[in-house]
Formats: C-alpha cells, structure tokens, sequence
C-alpha cells in the first residue's frame, strides 16, 4: 500500500515538473530557432508559389525574407545556448528549399524564359552548385571564423535583389549576358574556396557599438526607402569582398608579406 502511495505521488510531483512554467519557459525557448527556420521554409514556398503565377517581385521579396529569418535561427540558437543536431539539418533543408530551387526557379521563369534548353540548364547549374555548398558545410566543424565559399542565402540574395532592382529583364543579348555571368558566377563562388567574412561574431557591446547602431539605423532607412539600390549594393559588394580579399592577400604575398592565418567558420 505504501509502495502505491510513493509510486502516485512521485508520479504527481513529475507531471508538476513537465508542466510548471520554468520548464515550459525552456521547452518554448527550445523551439524558438525552429519557428523562425520554419518561416524560413515558408517564405520559400512563397516565392514559389509566386514564379508560378507571375510574381516575381513578390518571389523576390519572399526569398529576401527567407535571408533574414534564416540569420535570426542561428542567432537565437547561439544566444539561448538551444543549439540541436535535428535544428541543424531542419535550416539545411529549408535552406536548399529557399536558397537552392526558389532562386534557380526565380532565375529560370524571369530572366532566361527565351534561352530554350541553355536556360534550364543554367538554373539547374545554380541549384546543384548551391545543394553542394549546403553538403560542405554539413561536413565542415564548427566554431570558425570565416565561411569557405558564398554562403548560399548570399547568393540567393544577389539574385533576388537583381530581379527586385530590374522589376522586367530586358530583352537586349547584352542584359541576358549580364544575367547568365552574375548566375554562374554566383554559382561557380558558391562551390570555391574563396573566404568570405561572417557577420555571426558582430559584437554591439563593444566601445564603438553606438557607431554600429548609427550605421544600422541608416542601412534600414536606406533599404525602406531605397530597397532596389540598397539591397542590390549590399548583395553585390558582399558577393566581390570574397574575391577581393583574396586578390589583397594575393597582392601581400608577393610583396613579402604573409597572411593572417584565421580559422574558417562555416554557415
């Protein structure tokens, strides 16, 4: 009987345990990064969905979103310390989703409707040159300090935010050459090696945040304002710092000079 008794009220005190508010406090901060990355695979869906009826602006919109959400999981994992093996590959599949076959999708229905075979062959070359780089960077460590190649939500956006600037392609061969080199070059960046710098270590309580804050505030007037200049700028110079500090360091070991050996990060 006393046995029975120990037994029911253990079992009591565990069901206060599972339902107090402190541990659903922590099982809702746990679940946190896999809400934004679940809105990450929906703004994918969206753009989609959107190249299917002729939206294109709004496909575009919705893969911009997608880069947002996919930089706020893994901040908010990091900072609640709710890191996870199945978070990991649930943003990697969202990502292939979102940055891999919406934009190879975007690129293909918008820009290169009139190249016949060579269209569906230069998104497809978009697309695998992407799922690679989600491949590497599974196998790749943690911790690091820089990305090894284009992340792939960076070359999604380079694309996404061609389409919002141009709104219409134009028909000219010299637009539809500018179009297919930035595609293969994005794609043929995604697969590099070149190092590119990761903003995941941005630090705003340093001694000079409030310059960060200033700079922050006036890059989002400049894209609320001016979203078609700005994001393009932004996408492009990120997408040229990676082979330009690789010509920089090129240029130092000629001169004598060696490198600063940093640790690589990955995505």
């Amino acid at each position: 009987m006393k046995g029975r008794l120990r037994s029911r009220l253990r079992e009591i005190r565990e069901a206060d345990q599972l339902f107090s508010p402190k541990r659903r406090l922590r099982r809702s901060i746990y679940l946190l990064p896999s809400v934004f990355t679940v809105g990450n695979l929906f703004a994918g869906f969206l753009a989609l969905i959107s190249c299917l009826s002729e939206q294109y602006g709004f496909a575009a919109v919705a893969i911009g979103v997608a880069v947002v959400l996919d930089g706020l999981d893994g901040r908010v994992a990091r900072l609640a310390n709710v890191t996870s093996d199945f978070g990991l590959q649930l943003d990697s599949l969202a990502d292939a989703i979102s940055f891999g076959v919406a934009p190879a999708i975007l690129v293909y229905s918008w820009g290169f409707a009139d190249l016949g075979k060579f269209a569906r062959f230069s998104a497809f070359v978009f697309l695998i040159c992407g799922v690679m780089r989600l491949a590497r960077f599974n196998l790749q460590s943690s911790g690091l300090r820089q990305f090894v190649g284009l992340p792939i939500p960076a070359g999604a956006g380079f694309i996404a935010a061609n389409v919002h600037f141009f709104q219409q392609p134009g028909n000219d061969p010299l637009f539809q050459t500018y179009l297919v080199a930035a595609t293969y070059l994005t794609a043929f960046l995604m697969i590099s090696t070149i190092r590119y710098p990761s903003l995941k270590h941005l630090n705003l309580r340093r001694g000079k945040s409030h310059f960060m804050v200033l700079f922050l505030a006036l890059l989002m007037a400049g894209v609320f304002y001016y979203s078609q200049e700005v994001l393009l700028a932004l996408a492009s110079g990120y997408l040229a710092s990676g082979p330009v500090m690789r010509f920089y360091h090129l240029a130092r070991r000629r001169g004598g000079e060696q490198p600063s050996t940093k640790p690589l990060e990955t995505e």
